[in-house]
């Protein structure tokens, strides 16, 4: 029986994963949770919640389900505490690339972050369909040993899976892969991209096209788009199309645009910040 301590059980993703391993045979989990809204959410679940320091003794593993601004506090707390040979998974590269979790050789330390449901998913049940984290929709997981031995990768691995079941693939990174990819690519671009996109629609509703038509019209369009580009479609944009976005380019994007995005250096000050370490 492997023992399971779930930091931050009761909340957002806690729960996901509260409702993914409860029950589940070869598993005894301690639920821990300070806050009382989270405590009253696993309450609502059938689930009791355990002290950390009982939580932590002698568990196998400690999943942090916890804001990346806590993880150096909690993680400084609890990592002292732990038995040697225990796995600590993290659920966001940048505690561990900001270099936030403390030494200790006996200790694995292992991240895993979920891919979400796919745009051009196959879903078939309405529900899995407007499944927008992942749950009951499949869904593709990022996986990385940052510190421990490479045996360890597959068990970690295997209970990532479960954490984020279903799961479709599961694919093998670093953390400065991951960190690449979260927070660079999908929220620093990605989240500003898409939302200049939502201005632009926000704008055109201003200047008389109706909601319903514009939300649909840029909805639909968007999708074409990301088939093209991403490989999924067997056709190109049209000419017409390829002429305006590559004179956009030079007005909506600076020239050196990847290299202040992209750039390792700006990332690690980047995730420094995310995790509170900047000006430590």
């Amino acid at each position: 029986m492997k023992k399971i301590a779930l930091m931050g059980a009761g909340g957002k993703m806690g729960c996901r994963i509260t409702d993914n391993l409860k029950g589940k045979p070869g598993f005894e989990i301690a639920y821990v949770e300070v806050g009382k809204e989270g405590i009253e959410r696993l309450r609502a679940k059938g689930v009791t919640t355990t002290p950390q320091d009982q939580a932590v003794a002698d568990a196998d593993y400690v999943i942090l389900a916890v804001p990346d601004r806590l993880i150096g506090r909690i993680s400084g707390d609890i990592v002292p505490k732990l038995k040697g040979g225990c796995k600590v998974i993290g659920l966001d590269p940048a505690a561990a690339y900001a270099g936030v979790l403390p030494p200790r050789k006996d200790v694995t330390y292992f991240v895993t972050h979920p891919c979400h449901p796919h745009m051009f998913n196959d879903e078939t049940d309405p529900k899995a369909q407007k499944d927008w984290f992942g749950g009951i929709a499949k869904q593709d997981i990022v996986c990385a040993l940052y510190q421990g031995p490479d045996a360890d990768y597959r068990e970690c691995e295997e209970l990532a899976k479960i954490m984020y079941m279903p799961v479709a693939k599961s694919f093998r990174i670093t953390v400065e892969q991951m960190a690449i990819l979260e927070p660079a690519v999908v929220e620093t671009l990605g989240l500003c991209l898409v939302g200049a996109l939502k201005e632009a629609y926000d704008e055109a509703v201003r200047m008389g096209v109706p909601a319903e038509a514009a939300k649909s019209f840029v909805l639909g369009h968007a999708r074409i788009e990301f088939a093209i580009l991403f490989g999924y479609a067997d056709f190109q944009v049209s000419d017409g199309a390829k002429l305006a976005m590559e004179k956009a380019r030079d007005v909506i994007f600076k020239p050196d645009w990847k290299k202040n995005v992209m750039d390792i250096a700006r990332l690690r000050e980047s995730v420094a910040d995310i995790t509170g370490s900047l000006n430590k």
